[in-house]
């Protein structure tokens, strides 16, 4: 049995997310305590509630410790079938969280997933947005083997949630490991601006617009196209974002979002987008920061050596790479190049 404390390095979420995950896989039962013990209100809250759920309903897992509140939980794992799972959090909880939760579990799944999600929150504050996952994510994962696809049916924001998404998922027998070496030469930024029942204020367009603005005036000039979508999906909650990616001659995907809230105007949702996307893109980073640590358990489970280059190494990374290294007997190395990046490479 793995036991693990989840109150090591960032004592956040992402430990137990993972280590749910890395036990339905080994097929390993899991012991885990000090759930989220860092953050001001420890424990289980709805989200990661419906994580730990949710992944017991795909490798129908028997699980002790599941409700509100819980710093405790014991996760014992059967076989990851596959098929249809239907999950509801009924708050504005990360969709795009619990995707990342899930997504691990389902490639080792015995048949195609489909995993759908309903009442949480597509786009929410300290969570990529639903299509940073769909444009950034997923594709660098496809280069080492994931096949998935992300559809949204209704876009989700903070406070009430109500958003809606579908991951698809085909398994693969194994994962290729992936090298990122070098940035090279940015080619094109593209990007999708979402507003949802605010077109008459031209949320969206003004986003778009502003985040254009700011990549040609701090020199990225090469082809930029961002999509604006005036979105009536969710009646119940107005709201808006951002995602912005870069792909350059290398295959290299760069990315970054911004969330719209009350009392933010649109224009610096746009800006802070993009200043985002350009101070990663001066970086020469082969991955972004929010990229590098959901790269992580992907590397450590893959065969042979991967590795990229990021400009932070952030608390989510550190955590990241102890719980592989933990549950996986997996070997990491980060090393500072030149004073600027970061080489975060699995060795074994």
């Amino acid at each position: 049995m793995f036991e693990i404390d989840g109150n090591q390095k960032s004592g956040s979420g992402t430990i137990l997310r993972l280590a749910i995950a890395l036990s339905a896989i080994t097929q390993q039962p899991l012991h885990i305590v000090n759930i989220r013990k860092q953050r001001p209100q420890p424990g289980l809250k709805r989200q990661h509630l419906e994580s730990v759920l949710t992944a017991a309903k795909l490798c129908s897992a028997t699980v002790e410790g599941a409700r509100l509140g819980s710093e405790e939980l014991y996760f014992t794992p059967n076989l990851i079938v596959g098929g249809s799972v239907e999950t509801v959090i009924e708050t504005a909880g990360s969709i795009p969280m619990l995707f990342m939760a899930a997504l691990p579990i389902c490639v080792y799944a015995k048949n195609p997933v489909t995993l759908h999600v309903a009442k949480g929150g597509t786009d929410t504050m300290f969570a990529p947005t639903v299509n940073y996952l769909k444009f950034v994510l997923l594709p660098t994962l496809y280069k080492m083997g994931v096949k998935a696809e992300l559809t949204v049916q209704k876009y989700g924001y903070y406070p009430k949630g109500m958003g809606e998404a579908t991951l698809t998922v085909e398994p693969v027998s194994k994962l290729r490991h992936i090298q990122l070496e070098n940035f090279g030469k940015l080619e094109r930024v593209s990007g999708v601006s979402v507003c949802t029942f605010l077109a008459d204020r031209q949320v969206a367009s003004r986003q778009a617009n502003t985040a254009i603005q700011t990549l040609t005036k701090q020199g990225i000039t090469c082809k930029t196209q961002i999509r604006v979508l005036d979105d009536t999906s969710n009646s119940y909650q107005k709201g808006s974002s951002i995602a912005l990616w870069a792909k350059t001659d290398t295959g290299t995907i760069i990315g970054a979002d911004a969330i719209g809230k009350l009392g933010k105007t649109s224009e610096s949702v746009g800006e802070n987008a993009a200043k985002t996307l350009i101070a990663e893109l001066k970086s020469q980073s082969t991955v972004d920061t929010f990229l590098a640590d959901m790269l992580i358990p992907y590397m450590a489970l893959a065969e042979g050596n991967s590795f990229f280059y990021t400009k932070c190494l952030s608390e989510h990374i550190e955590a990241n790479i102890w719980l592989m290294e933990t549950m996986l007997n997996s070997k990491f190395n980060i090393e500072k190049v030149n004073n600027m990046l970061y080489r975060i490479e699995k060795t074994c």
